[in-house]
C-alpha cells in the first residue's frame, strides 16, 4: 500500500485518507474515491488530497477484518459486518469466553497492522455481548499476512455454553444471619440455571444430609458463619456426607473462603461470604466455569492470583485495610 499526497487528478481509485468538508457534505475517510468524489474536492478548493492507493495482493480494510474474524469465531459467535477497518465478534448467548492467548498472540504478531482485541478468558458473557474486536489499522494489508493471521488465529476463540441446567442452594442458619440466597439465585439466572433453596441448621450432621438427599448435578452450600478450616461445618459435611474435598481456600479477594469438592456425579461448591454480595468476587469464576462444564482444578484455582484483587465491597466484614 502507498500513502501520501496526490495531485486531485490522480487520486481517482484511491482511498480517502482523511475526511473533507465539501460543499456537498462530508467526505469520510476511507471513501473510495471516483470521479463524482473528485469533483466534489475540486469543488472544495482542493487540488491535491491525501490518499491510499493499494497495490496488486493488497486486501482493502473491511474485507480484512471480516476474513480474519472468521477465522478466528469459533461455535457460539456471532460475526457482525465490518465496518472502518473493524469486524466485532458477539456471544449468540450465554456462557463463557474461551480463548486461546497463544494463537491470538501470534495473529497480533504477524503484522502491526493487524490486531486482535477479545475478553479475559473464561469471562462470563451474555447474548450479544462483545467478544472480541478485530481491527486493520491501516487501509490494506498484504494478502500474504492477512493469510498467516487467519491460519495462526483459526478458531482461536469459542463461546462455551451452559452446561447444568439445576443447582441447589443450601444455606445453613444461625439466628440473626442474612441468607443472601438472592444474589446467589441471579448469578444462576444469568446463566440459565434454575436454582432451588434449602435452609437447614448449621451443624455437619444438618447439612450433611441435606447435600445427601440433593439430586442436583450442582449443589452449593453457603454457611451462615465464615468456612475458617477444612474441617469446619462446610468442609466436614461434605466429606460426611461421602464426598470429597478438592480444594479449599483460593488466591482471590474477595472469596478467599471457597471450597470445591464433588459429591458422586454433583460438583459441589462451598461459597465464601462474600457471595451474598451482587459484586464480582472469586465465587464467580469458579462457578460459571462449572456451570459451563469447564473443568476446574486445584491448579487452576491457583492460577487465579493474578488479576485475583478484585474491587473492595461494602459489605464484607473486615476490609482489607484499616481505616485510619
Amino acid at each position: 500500500m502507498r500513502f501520501g499526497t496526490v495531485p486531485l487528478d490522480a487520486a481517482e481509485g484511491a482511498v480517502l485518507a482523511h475526511s473533507v468538508a465539501t460543499p456537498d457534505g462530508r467526505l469520510r475517510k476511507g471513501t473510495l474515491l471516483g470521479a463524482a468524489e473528485i469533483e466534489r474536492l475540486a469543488g472544495a478548493g482542493l487540488t491535491e488530497v491525501i490518499v491510499a492507493r493499494l497495490d496488486p495482493g493488497d486486501v482493502p480494510e473491511n474485507e480484512a477484518a471480516a476474513r480474519l474474524a472468521e477465522a478466528l469465531r469459533g461455535p457460539g459467535l456471532d460475526r457482525r459486518d465490518a465496518f472502518t477497518g473493524r469486524a466485532n465478534l458477539h456471544a449468540e448467548g450465554p456462557g463463557v469466553l474461551r480463548v486461546d492467548a497463544a494463537a491470538i498472540a501470534a495473529v497480533n504478531g504477524v503484522d502491526p497492522m493487524i490486531t486482535v482485541a477479545t475478553l479475559p478468558e473464561w469471562q462470563r458473557v451474555a447474548e450479544g455481548t462483545m467478544a472480541a474486536t478485530i481491527k486493520i489499522i491501516s487501509y490494506a494489508v498484504p494478502e500474504a499476512a492477512l493469510a498467516r493471521a487467519c491460519a495462526a488465529g483459526k478458531g482461536a476463540l469459542t463461546l462455551v455454553p451452559p452446561a447444568l441446567d439445576a443447582a441447589e442452594l443450601i444455606v445453613t442458619t444461625l439466628d440473626g444471619a442474612p441468607t443472601g440466597a438472592e444474589a446467589v439465585a441471579a448469578r444462576l439466572e444469568r446463566l440459565s440455571v434454575a436454582c432451588t433453596l434449602r435452609e437447614v441448621p448449621h451443624r455437619t450432621d444438618a447439612l450433611a444430609a441435606a447435600l445427601s438427599e440433593g439430586t442436583a448435578p450442582l449443589r452449593l452450600i453457603l454457611t451462615a458463619s465464615a468456612t475458617s478450616d477444612e474441617r469446619d461445618v462446610g468442609p466436614a459435611a461434605l466429606r460426611a456426607a461421602g464426598g470429597t474435598l478438592d480444594r479449599f481456600g483460593m488466591p482471590v479477594d474477595p472469596g478467599n473462603l471457597l471450597f470445591l469438592g464433588r459429591l458422586g456425579e454433583a460438583q459441589v461448591i462451598g461459597l465464601p461470604g462474600c457471595a451474598r454480595s451482587p459484586a464480582l468476587n472469586g465465587a464467580d469464576w469458579v462457578l460459571e466455569r462449572v456451570v459451563c462444564g469447564v473443568p476446574v482444578t486445584p491448579g487452576d484455582i491457583a492460577a487465579m492470583g493474578v488479576g485475583g484483587l478484585l474491587k473492595e465491597i461494602p459489605t464484607r466484614p473486615q476490609p482489607r485495610e484499616r481505616r485510619r
